[in-house]
């Protein structure tokens, strides 16, 4: 019997891929929210003991950072460890809310703070630094991507995906450490008794959810990064 020999992967076939890429980029981003949506919304009916803006000061305290404020800030999640300033902000939900959604999320924070002080002290200062780059390299790199492929003009193209791969590099810095301070965080509930048994595991599921959004939008930024790929090469081949 004779071997069936395997076809190259044509470009008309790579074409019709390409826009399941875009699907599959978009459906694991709103994938990973929708998740960490629910899993939030379901902590947040659990009442707590203690507050966000008490926890986190605990678990600050417990590791000798008794320098670190803990601060309100406007707006809605937006909870952030700031290196440089050394100050730990949390939104009013979170700050005030007396709920394990709410002490998941302090708790995480506070962790980025106890890497600040430990080995991971460079890599948070690699992330700080970054952030400006990556965020301008998200927005334009997508624009300047599109705009090289409806114009025909290989080096918007170029650039953009040169400035979106600073997004996924940024993300895949990013993923250990907040996947750390989580794991951080939980063992300084637990040492700190700070939540009970029964409820250390629905806390560890907001810290991780929180952690896991990484997940997705590193992943989404990945296909959408070979697919601006595969397009430059179709671009290429074409011209030649």
């Amino acid at each position: 019997m004779p071997m069936e020999v395997q076809r190259p992967v044509t470009m008309e076939a790579l074409d019709s891929l390409l826009p399941w890429g875009t699907v599959s980029a978009l459906g694991i981003a709103l994938g990973s929210q929708i998740v960490t949506q629910a899993i939030y919304a379901r902590a947040a009916r659990n009442p707590a003991r203690l507050s966000g803006y008490a926890v986190a000061r605990q678990v600050l305290d417990g590791s000798g950072l008794y320098d670190i404020e803990v601060v309100q800030v406007p707006g809605h999640l937006n909870d952030y460890y700031d290196v440089r300033r050394r100050v730990l902000q949390l939104s009013p939900d979170i700050y005030h809310g007396r709920y394990l959604a709410a002490t998941g999320i302090a708790a995480h924070e506070a962790g980025h703070a106890i890497q600040a002080a430990g080995r991971w002290k460079r890599w948070l200062a690699i992330r700080e630094a970054a952030v400006p780059a990556a965020s301008f390299g998200s927005g334009a790199g997508i624009l300047l991507a599109i705009a090289g492929l409806v114009m025909q003009f290989p080096p918007f193209l170029s650039l953009g995906m040169l400035l979106f791969t600073s997004t996924v590099l940024l993300q895949l810095v990013n993923l250990p450490l907040e996947l750390h301070a989580s794991a951080s965080a939980g063992r300084m509930l637990v040492q700190l008794h700070l939540v009970r048994d029964d409820q250390l595991q629905r806390v560890r599921r907001v810290m991780f959810a929180a952690a896991w959004t990484y997940v997705g939008a590193t992943l989404q930024s990945i296909l959408m990064l070979i697919q601006y790929a595969a397009a430059a090469c179709h671009r290429r081949d074409s011209d030649t």
